[in-house]
C-alpha cells in the first residue's frame, strides 16, 4: 500500500484467501475492517447479515478498497438444486449489499474489489489452445452464468466507483484444489483425470495475495485474470503433486466416472473443462509472480515426501 495508514474492508475473511489476505494487509501496517457474519468479537470486526439487513455506508467510509471474497464452496458435491441456489445467493447477496453501500458514497466511495471466478470462460476452447484473456467471451455454463450475474452485482457500485472483478483461478493449497487430490495421492490413487491434458487455470496463495493487493495499489479496474503465468494441464498439477510427495501417479479416472459420481455440471465445469485462463492485464501493469509455474505452487503448499 502506498499509505501505510490506509484502510482496508474485506467481506469473507474467515475463507483461505480472506485470511492470507487479512494478514498480509496487517504484516504491513495496514488497517483491517473484516465483515463477521457473527457478533463482533474484537477490534476491526463489524457484524453484518447481508441477506437481512442494508449495511450502514460509514463502514465503508474513509476506507482505500472494500474486497469482497467468499461464497459458498464450489468443492462441495453434488450441485442439487438446493445447492445451486445457495452457490448463487451466498454470492449475490454480500455482493448487493456492499455494492449499495459503496455507490451511497458517492464520490468518496473506495475502490470495490469483487471476487469472481475463471468459471466466466467457456469450458471448453472454440480454439484448440485458445488463450483466454479479460476480452474473451464468457461461457455459457453455470458457472459462467454465476459470474456473470456476480460481476453485474458488483458493477452495482455505480460509475463513480472503481469497481475491479477478480476472475480467480483454482488456488494451489492445501485447503485449495489440492485438497481432494492430496488424500487420493497419498493413498497412491491419483493419476490423469479425464484425458489429462486439459488446460487447468490455478494460482498459489501466495500470488492470489499479492496480485489482489497489486489491483489495490495499481488503481486496476474491470476484469482482473489471477491466474499463474504458465499453461498447466491437469497431469501437470497431479504429477507434481504426486513427486512432491513420493507417490505414483497412475490410476486414470475416466470422464463418464467423474460425472456419475459428481454429477455432469459440476465434473465438466470443475476438472474436465480446458481452460488456457492468461494473466494479460495483471503482467501487463507490471506484476512479477513468485510462483510462475505450476511445479512451484505445489513445492511451496506441500512439505516434500
Amino acid at each position: 500500500m502506498p499509505d501505510s495508514a490506509a484502510r482496508v474492508v474485506v467481506s469473507g475473511s474467515s475463507g483461505l484467501i480472506g485470511r492470507a489476505l487479512v494478514a498480509s494487509l496487517r504484516a504491513d501496517g495496514v488497517e483491517v475492517t473484516r465483515l463477521v457474519r457473527r457478533e463482533a468479537e474484537a477490534q476491526g470486526e463489524v457484524s453484518w447479515d447481508p441477506q437481512r439487513t442494508p449495511l450502514d455506508p460509514s463502514v465503508l467510509a474513509g476506507a482505500r478498497a472494500v474486497v469482497a471474497l467468499g461464497g459458498a464452496s464450489i468443492g462441495r458435491f453434488p450441485w442439487t438444486r438446493r445447492y445451486k441456489h445457495e452457490l448463487v445467493w451466498s454470492r449475490l447477496a454480500p455482493t448487493q449489499a456492499l455494492a449499495a453501500a459503496v455507490r451511497a458514497l458517492g464520490d468518496e466511495a473506495p475502490s470495490f474489489v469483487s471476487a469472481s471466478a475463471v468459471g466466466y470462460y467457456p469450458t471448453q476452447p472454440a480454439v484448440p489452445g485458445e488463450r483466454l484473456t479479460e476480452q474473451s467471451r464468457r461461457g455459457e455454463s453455470f458457472l459462467a452464468d454465476l459470474c456473470g450475474e456476480w460481476e453485474v452485482a458488483a458493477r452495482g457500485a455505480g460509475p463513480l466507483a472503481r469497481v475491479a472483478l477478480l476472475r480467480t483461478a483454482p488456488v494451489v493449497h492445501a485447503e485449495g484444489v489440492l485438497k481432494p487430490l492430496t488424500t487420493l495421492t497419498r493413498f497412491g490413487l491419483s493419476g490423469p483425470i479425464g484425458r489429462g491434458t486439459q488446460a487447468w487455470p490455478w494460482i498459489s496463495l501466495d500470488d492470489e495475495v499479492r496480485a489482489i493487493r497489486h489491483v489495490i495499489d495499481s488503481d486496476l479496474d474491470g476484469p482482473v485474470n489471477l491466474t499463474g503465468p504458465t499453461r498447466a494441464t491437469a497431469n501437470d498439477l497431479g504429477f507434481a503433486l504426486a513427486r512432491r510427495m513420493n507417490r505414483p501417479f497412475l490410476l486414470r479416472a475416466p470422464a463418464w466416472g467423474l460425472r456419475l459420481a459428481l454429477g455432469r455440471d459440476a465434473a465438466d465445469a470443475l476438472l474436465l473443462s480446458d481452460m488456457n485462463v492468461v494473466p494479460e492485464r495483471l503482467e501487463a501493469s507490471g506484476f512479477a509472480f513468485r510462483h510462475p509455474t505450476v511445479e512451484d505452487a505445489v513445492a511451496a503448499a506441500v512439505p516434500a515426501g
